[in-house]
């Protein structure tokens, strides 16, 4: 059972690049507490995409609105069914996926450090092109053939 109050702490932006999103990202990439490392791994990864392109946030921020999705699917149960129902993403929920997607798909490529494979996903994302763009364009497929389950949405 879920809590019927969340307590928000307010985020901080990060230290290197005074941005909200990077702080956020950081936290999303963070396993079992150790900020210090996901921060080294982040900021190695902007350093690189500077090294290749020209300004690092800006890749960053064209990379999140690249892969966030516009529409993503909810299972719901009627009548002894499971009907897959497309609903609209809000702007936070469509930054959170997204951020999810591109560590997901840095975490499943081969080779090299995760910094070089978070920037090249990033890259990747902010040109279209790469694993979590791919998977925002199948969550939008999936949508779009479910279309017939939206009016399932009312209940």
């Amino acid at each position: 059972m879920r809590r019927k109050h969340r307590i928000l702490r307010p985020l901080r932006p990060d230290s290197q690049f005074n941005n909200l999103l990077i702080a956020k990202f950081i936290n999303h990439l963070m396993k079992g507490g150790k900020k210090t490392v996901a921060r080294v791994v982040v900021y190695k990864a902007l350093n690189l995409i500077a090294g290749q392109e020209k300004d690092p946030l800006e890749i960053f921020s064209l990379a999140l609105k690249n892969v966030s999705p516009k529409m993503e699917l909810k299972s719901k149960r009627i009548g002894g069914a499971n009907y897959q129902i497309p609903r609209e993403v809000s702007a936070d929920r469509g930054t959170t996926l997204a951020m999810r997607w591109i560590i997901g798909a840095s975490r499943k490529r081969k080779g090299g450090s995760m910094s070089k494979r978070l920037a090249d996903e990033i890259l990747n994302g902010s040109r279209e092109q790469g694993d979590a763009f791919k998977k925002k364009i199948d969550t939008h497929k999936m949508a779009e053939a479910n279309k017939a389950f939206a009016h399932f949405a009312r209940f």
